[in-house]
């Protein structure tokens, strides 16, 4: 576990890290230079011709979408290679991808962010060892391997999530984000928020939906929180077979904290959807927003909420363990690139360059890295840290604000719930926390309980054999 702090706080003080040393990959030679006669001016070197193959890549987030699709228009303005970007709707990923992949024109890059997603994916995954892409990294210790210690996977960026605050609302109802160091004193100002919503003109939470585009921000991130402390209690490193669920009484002190103090509650949690919630805060209706970087830009982007960014910040989520007041905010990554191995030559390579021009040409790392007019047409970047020589110095607040809790001594949270065995499992916490939170009974929460412990037993078991 101390390893994997050091490299957490590696990656969110902006990843400076050496590139791993493999061989590069082959390139495709050029075509000879024609003989020209001795009496005429030297004819020019031929350009590199383009690169034939084209690229389809299957996009997981949603938030991302617009800028994916200029990113691809502009590299086939650039290269005359076709790139082609699906985003699957939120919550659907793995159902497009599993129908996706038996298609004769299937991705040829996709995500496959977990080990859970290893054991269902890994037979389509090209080992992406000595590719270019690759040998610009400037940290592996977050990609994949399948069991033959291929590298299947590799995170593309890391990100940051926790609680995102507006500062404003909190001024305007008597408070200070300073107040706020631990559960007790989060939970006492959300109650005071919540107890005063209607003289104040909002609410202390967002709407805690658990549809499908919303609820992986609880049966996933926020489930992160009593898997991280019980693998750092047990020194825990790899997926286990089995959990203890030993802080699952803190999952329910917050769980119950956003489900309680919110405009949106008991049934009407159902159907509450993940842009409702979204919509909540950036129109300022609520206080509390648990979500990541990645939502910076849609906050502060003119052409959706225009929230003012002196307004934003972010705190750790916190439930009641002790010792929180010195953890930080939640660092890792579930973007992690894969390629089809089963796709035709031609394409693998061209999709291995798209990903290369990504992470290294101004266009492409400007894109990913940038904020507030970092795309070519003027739109915000993807504001994303990633690990690869050509990082820029992110322009996202919130990011920085991650940084800060490093460079402060706060502990980073790493990204436990990426050793979840299976989606089954997280559909199997995510149906009992709905039945709970239409019905808060003991009874209901030990269904909770159920669904964590012996649902990851059981999957675990179903997935490794």
């Amino acid at each position: 576990m101390k390893k994997l702090l050091a490299v957490l706080l590696a990656l969110v003080m902006v990843l400076s890290l050496v590139a791993c040393g493999a061989a590069p990959a082959e390139t495709p030679s050029t075509p000879a230079e024609p003989e020209t006669p001795a009496t005429e001016e030297p004819a020019a070197e031929p350009e590199t011709p383009a690169a034939t193959g084209s690229v389809y890549y299957l996009n997981f987030k949603p938030e991302s979408d617009a800028a994916w699709q200029e990113i691809a228009k502009t590299y086939t303005e650039q290269t005359g290679v076709p790139v082609k970007v699906v985003t699957a709707a939120s919550g659907q990923y793995d159902t497009t991808l599993t129908a996706e992949l038996d298609k004769d024109a299937a991705p040829t890059m996709f995500q496959v962010g977990n080990l859970g997603a290893v054991n269902s994916y890994g037979e389509f995954c090209y080992n992406l060892e000595g590719t270019d892409v690759y040998n610009e990294m400037t940290t592996t210790d977050f990609n994949l391997k399948n069991e033959a210690g291929e590298t299947v996977s590799i995170g593309y960026c890391y990100e940051a999530f926790g609680i995102i605050v507006n500062k404003a609302l909190l001024e305007k109802a008597g408070h200070s984000v300073d107040e706020i160091t631990n559960f007790e004193s989060l939970k006492a100002v959300a109650d005071d928020i919540h107890a005063r919503a209607d003289e104040l003109g909002f609410d202390a939470f967002t709407s805690a939906g658990l549809d499908g585009s919303s609820s992986w921000r609880f049966s996933g991130h926020l489930a992160n929180m009593p898997l991280y402390y019980e693998f750092r209690d047990d020194g825990v490193t790899e997926q286990p077979a089995t959990i203890k669920g030993t802080y699952l009484e803190n999952y329910k002190n917050i769980w119950d904290l956003y489900i309680t103090d919110t405009a949106t509650t008991g049934a009407a949690l159902l159907s509450a959807t993940g842009d409702q919630a979204e919509a909540e805060f950036g129109e300022g209706k609520a206080a509390f927003y648990q979500n990541g970087t990645w939502e910076y830009s849609n906050l502060t982007s003119a052409d959706k909420f225009g929230m003012n960014p002196d307004d934003l910040t972010m705190i750790p989520i916190y439930c009641g363990v002790e010792g929180e007041e010195k953890a930080g905010l939640c660092c890792g990554t579930e973007n992690c690139w894969s390629v089809n191995k089963n796709a035709k030559p031609e394409d693998i390579q061209a999709t291995l360059d798209f990903m290369n021009w990504c992470v290294t040409s101004e266009v492409g790392t400007t894109a990913m890295c940038g904020g507030e007019g970092a795309m070519p047409s003027g739109q915000p970047g993807m504001g994303f840290v990633i690990p690869f020589q050509g990082n820029l110095e992110s322009s996202n607040p919130l990011v920085n604000i991650g940084n800060q809790y490093v460079a402060d001594g706060y502990e980073p949270v790493s990204w436990n719930f990426a050793t979840m065995p299976s989606e089954e499992w997280k559909n199997g916490v995510g149906s009992a926390l709905t039945t709970y939170a239409a019905d808060q009974t003991d009874a209901n929460w030990d269904a909770v309980v159920t669904a964590f412990v012996d649902g990851w037993a059981a999957e675990a078991a179903a997935v490794n054999g």
